[in-house]
């Protein structure tokens, strides 16, 4: 049995839609599907970010400056 889902209502820009309309027939698949993978691609997405982020918290920060001294002592600029 599927998940209970919630609606909602989106604004999508005409162009776009009828472009995820084409997209949903193209692949047998609902807008709606296609819309919750979106989101779920891109909260994934930022769960990675997030985890990435929290991996290197104790690292020393590096300020712009410092760090465009860095690269121009190794001649990468």
């Amino acid at each position: 049995m599927p998940a209970p889902t919630k609606r909602t209502t989106v604004y999508l820009d005409p162009d776009l839609h009828k472009a995820l309309r084409l997209k949903a027939v193209s692949v047998s698949k609902t807008v709606s599907e296609l819309v919750n993978s979106a989101i779920r691609e891109a909260l994934s997405e930022d769960a990675e970010d997030i985890a990435a982020f929290e991996s290197r918290v104790s690292e020393p920060l590096v300020s712009y400056d410092e760090m465009v001294k860095r690269l121009k002592q190794d001649g990468r600029i």
